[in-house]
């Protein structure tokens, strides 16, 4: 009986082990600054949302989700773009690695939240595509804005990119729906699927239109119940003071 011997033993080529290290430190390093980045813009989106429902007493943020790419995520795109495997060439093409998406009520406040958070003065609006005004063929709506933030180590400030997306309920409801579909037929989706999708895409934007117009038509009777929300002992405290504060003020 003979045996087929085994290959003698290769070992690694230093150069590529080194490669590899360096690629991997890279990619840690990098991991680690768009965790931080996607922490800075939820604490701006929390606090949006607390000025909002204590100071409008309205919240128009639902929910707020956020990831951040795998190393071997990142990697595949580094390849399929054709980028060199380092920190500042897949910070300057790769502008997704971090991602926070935002859930709101209303097609109006998913602009105004956009207007917020890209207002403040640390945040630098690299690009806006608005899919609710000119939705994707397969009908799909939202807000995506691509922000760059400074995250602060030791070393000093290193901007890094986040990727945005704010859309409606039922915007999102139908683009995770969209996305089982397509994972569940590996992109092969059949025609009569992709019809179906495209009228549900109809429908989600016929009932942001509908619920639209009927929170506008109650919205407006919610200063007239604003006085039901004190106490009588409160709304007495609150006469004193304005009596008070006529009296001090001198008349023209």
């Amino acid at each position: 009986m003979t045996t087929t011997p085994l290959p003698a033993f290769q070992p690694p080529d230093p150069r590529m082990l080194a490669f590899a290290r360096k690629i991997r430190d890279d990619a840690d390093r990098l991991l680690m600054e768009h965790r931080f980045a996607v922490d800075e813009v939820l604490t701006k989106v929390n606090i949006l949302r607390e000025e909002f429902l204590h100071l409008h007493r309205y919240n128009p943020i639902e929910h707020v989700g956020s990831r951040v790419k795998t190393m071997e995520s990142i990697l595949e795109k580094v390849v399929r773009k054709g980028c060199l495997p380092t920190s500042d060439c897949i910070r300057e093409h790769i502008h997704d690695i971090a991602g926070i998406r935002i859930t709101c009520s209303f097609i109006a406040d998913t602009y105004q939240i956009l207007d917020a958070l890209t207002s403040q003065d640390d945040v630098r609006v690299v690009e806006v595509k608005d899919y609710i005004a000119i939705p994707k063929p397969n009908g799909y709506k939202s807000l995506h804005a691509i922000v760059e933030i400074p995250v602060y180590f030791s070393t000093g400030p290193v901007p890094v990119k986040v990727e945005v997306q704010i859309r409606t309920i039922a915007m999102d409801f139908w683009a995770s729906l969209e996305h089982k579909i397509f994972y569940k037929y590996r992109g092969e989706v059949p025609p009569h699927l992709i019809d179906e999708l495209r009228d549900a895409a109809a429908t989600a934007a016929e009932l942001d239109t509908r619920m639209e117009r009927l929170h506008a038509a109650v919205h407006g009777s919610a200063r007239a119940a604003d006085v039901e929300e004190f106490d009588s002992a409160t709304l007495q405290q609150i006469r004193t003071l304005f009596l008070r504060s006529q009296a001090a003020t001198p008349e023209a």
